[in-house]
């Protein structure tokens, strides 16, 4: 017993110590870092396509992204695809339907200290830069829990109420209507990493870092598969090179380009863009 006893006091000897001394005895906790995250996503397809051209689609498509924050900033950005390919061509009786998919240059800034958030796309040779303030949704968190990557993950759940744009072949032609949609989210974040950030849409949003998100039931879904204490604050800054607009603006812009790119593209030919 008294071979036990001086260990522990000479423990407790060098812990009083260092705090008299002035000596930190907690882990740091880590602000700032990169997170390497994929995205599977259902592919939305257009009502009332040819069985032929439906038949040959593919159902879903994969991008791997990366999250770099530090410094109350944050940057979001597509790791771009080794092959270069950006476009699936798909031919039936009636013409041609090509699904190109969004600019790899395309990344999203968010300053969180002035609640900034700036997107930088790309749309046909065209670079914009969409201005606008970072939206919160009202998330209900819950006591469930599961590991991820080696972090207790918590649980939480929104919906987000908004408007999108359908596309329909009709006679031919390719028609975008506006129609509501209403998404239900469920967000799992680790208070491990006690920053306020995570996939594009869900910066600022939960007492965490988000390391995953599951939208409708599958239909998207983003998972984290590699966090890294290691970052280049430098590179993240606000994007420049493009045109500023608004949200508003920029929807207006995108459905010029498109409507040119129709007038300009041989009879019986579709595009349609995948974000």
């Amino acid at each position: 017993m008294k071979k036990m006893i001086l260990p522990i006091c000479l423990l407790l000897a060098g812990f009083a110590q260092a705090q008299k001394q002035g000596v930190s005895t907690e882990v740091p906790v880590k602000r700032e870092g990169t997170v390497t995250y994929e995205r599977v996503m259902q592919i939305r397809r257009p009502a009332n396509l040819p069985p032929e051209v439906e038949a040959r689609m593919p159902k879903e498509r994969t991008d791997v992204f990366e999250l770099l924050f530090g410094n109350d900033q944050s940057l979001w950005r597509i790791v771009p695809v080794v092959d270069g390919t950006d476009a699936t061509t798909i031919n039936s009786g009636g013409g041609t339907f090509v699904m190109r998919q969004a600019g790899n240059n395309d990344e999203s800034y968010f300053n969180f200290a002035k609640g900034q958030r700036l997107d930088k796309r790309e749309l046909f040779d065209n670079d914009f830069i969409i201005v606008d303030s970072i939206a919160r949704l009202g998330w209900k968190l819950s006591e469930e829990t599961k590991m991820i990557l080696g972090h207790l993950a918590r649980k939480a759940t929104a919906q987000r109420i908004g408007q999108r744009m359908a596309v329909s072949m009709e006679n031919g032609e390719m028609k975008r209507i506006p129609v509501a949609d209403t998404a239900t989210i469920v967000a799992w974040y680790t208070t491990d990493i006690p920053v306020s950030v995570g996939p594009a849409d869900f910066q600022g949003q939960l007492p965490g870092l988000v390391l995953e998100v599951n939208v409708n039931n599958g239909r998207q879904v983003i998972r984290a598969t590699g966090i890294s204490a290691k970052v280049s604050l430098s590179t993240i800054r606000a994007p420049k090179g493009g045109k500023r607009v608004t949200p508003a603006e920029f929807q207006v812009e995108s459905d010029k380009i498109m409507e040119t790119m129709r007038a300009n593209m041989p009879a019986g030919q579709t595009i349609r863009i995948q974000q």
